[in-house]
């Protein structure tokens, strides 16, 4: 599996980005997504996990009600809308996918990972 993050940027506290996952090689059903990030200095952090077949999602606290993830069958892309961006928010977002058919929060339980793209959040 080859994942392609996209989508990142700056942007002002309050505003909005949404970071997309294009994936490549293989089927996509049987596999959950997720979404981690690290900022400087710090562990990458669970943000935000899809199981593909029936789209069951679950959220970190810290970005539960302002983040949702989705995917799209048809591009076979997983996205991230982060709304109301906080400065902690500032971080390398990343994507990754492993083969399972329930939420995998543990980054160690993902064996293919994406490029990261930089989220930046100023006031």
């Amino acid at each position: 599996v080859q994942l392609q993050a996209s989508g990142g940027g700056s942007v002002q506290a309050g505003g909005s980005l949404r970071l997309s996952c294009a994936a490549s090689g293989r089927t996509f059903s049987g596999y959950t997504y997720g979404w981690f990030r690290q900022a400087p200095g710090k562990e990458r952090e669970f943000v935000a996990t899809i199981v593909w077949i029936g789209g069951s999602t679950v959220y970190a606290d810290s970005v539960k009600g302002r983040f949702t993830i989705s995917r799209d069958n048809a591009k076979n892309t997983v996205y991230l809308l982060m709304n109301s961006l906080k400065l902690e928010d500032t971080a390398v977002y990343y994507c990754a996918s492993g083969s399972a058919l329930y939420f995998l929060r543990d980054p160690g339980q993902y064996p293919y990972w994406g490029q990261g793209t930089q989220v930046t959040v100023s006031s």
